[in-house]
């Protein structure tokens, strides 16, 4: 999306109020997305069935509005019920697994370390005693096998499900153990979904206390659908210090919230490293941004991680640092969070 672009359209649908809470649709308010693509503009507004005449009234308004902005080439305006978010949760799942707790690693981007932070705390959960499976749905980039020091085919059980490989004493699945290394996954939206349903229904998961999804980057298709088809416990949102990560992690934050999965917290990972010859924090990005967040969303800020060589180094040979270095202090870290949730 052009920036310069976006900006011209905030300021157009800031000067429209939400009849039902009559705050501004400015880019903070939840009930208003807007995507644009090579002057293509789509607007989705979350509405309340009671005040439809008057989301009508604006739809009519933003077409014919935006529609005159400089370089916008077509308009689109989606009006969905608030009611028919929060049913997405209430209907049956499609994605069934005999688990106590869901629960998915989210971030608005990738490279902010979800996955390591994913491996990690399911490790920290499984040494507290709990019964433990993770679930790379991270079709176009799994890292779980990497990380978990695992590889090899799943095998198909008596009544043809897949068994899930188990590494530390966690079971096991991701794309990356049906595909090879270097094979890229060039797949459209129906097959990817096709695929994670597959690794949900037609795996022999068993009885889990926790079962950790590491979501892909972003807010699109994909995560929408596995919010709404499989009935999440809560999700923890990972990010860096940086305002541009921090950017992203909102959309996650108000996706999640807008299909009702209850947020357990928000983590800062890479917040600061210590020094070899000091021993002192340095804080390279910035310092807490992810807590400010946390405290402006009134969402529980569940820690922050460092910056650590031994880390990548661990998550690169398939060592999680929970079982490598126990007694460290990022291990130390993981341990309560995963008391916490």
């Amino acid at each position: 999306m052009s920036g310069k672009i976006f900006k011209t359209i905030t300021n157009f649908t800031k000067n429209y109020n939400d009849p039902e809470s009559n705050l501004p649709f400015d880019e903070n308010n939840t009930k208003i997305q807007i995507v644009e693509k090579n002057g293509n503009v789509n607007v989705s507004l979350t509405i309340n069935d009671k005040y439809l005449e008057q989301y009508n009234k604006i739809a009519e308004l933003f077409k014919e509005g935006l529609s005159k902005l400089e370089g916008v080439l077509s308009v689109n305006v989606a009006l969905t019920s608030e009611s028919q978010l929060s049913s997405g949760q209430q209907k049956e799942s499609r994605f069934k697994i005999n688990a106590t707790n869901i629960i998915a690693i989210a971030s608005g981007k990738g490279g902010v370390g979800k996955s390591t932070f994913a491996v990690n705390l399911a490790v920290a959960l499984s040494q507290l005693g709990k019964k433990v499976g993770i679930l790379d749905a991270d079709i176009y980039g799994p890292s779980v096998p990497r990380m978990m020091g695992i590889s090899g085919r799943p095998e198909a059980s008596n009544n043809k499900k897949l068994i899930p490989l188990e590494s530390y004493g966690i079971k096991c699945m991701s794309i990356g153990f049906l595909v090879s290394v270097d094979t890229p996954t060039i797949w459209r939206g129906p097959m990817v979904m096709k695929a994670l349903e597959q690794m949900f229904n037609g795996v022999e998961w068993g009885t889990l206390d926790y079962l950790i999804i590491d979501l892909p980057p972003g807010t699109g298709d994909a995560q929408l659908t596995l919010a709404q088809s499989s009935k999440l416990s809560g999700s923890i949102i990972v990010s860096t210090p940086q305002d541009v990560a921090l950017a992203d992690a909102r959309k996650g934050i108000n996706m999640f919230k807008r299909v009702n999965v209850p947020i357990l917290g928000l983590v800062e990972n890479m917040s600061y490293f210590i020094c070899d010859n000091c021993n002192e924090k340095h804080f390279i990005f910035s310092n807490d941004g992810a807590k400010k967040e946390a405290e402006k969303f009134q969402i529980p800020f569940l820690g922050s991680l460092p910056i650590s060589k031994d880390l990548r180094i661990q998550s690169d040979e398939g060592r999680p640092s929970c079982i490598d270095d126990p007694n460290g202090e990022i291990a130390k870290i993981y341990i309560e969070i995963a008391k916490s949730i």
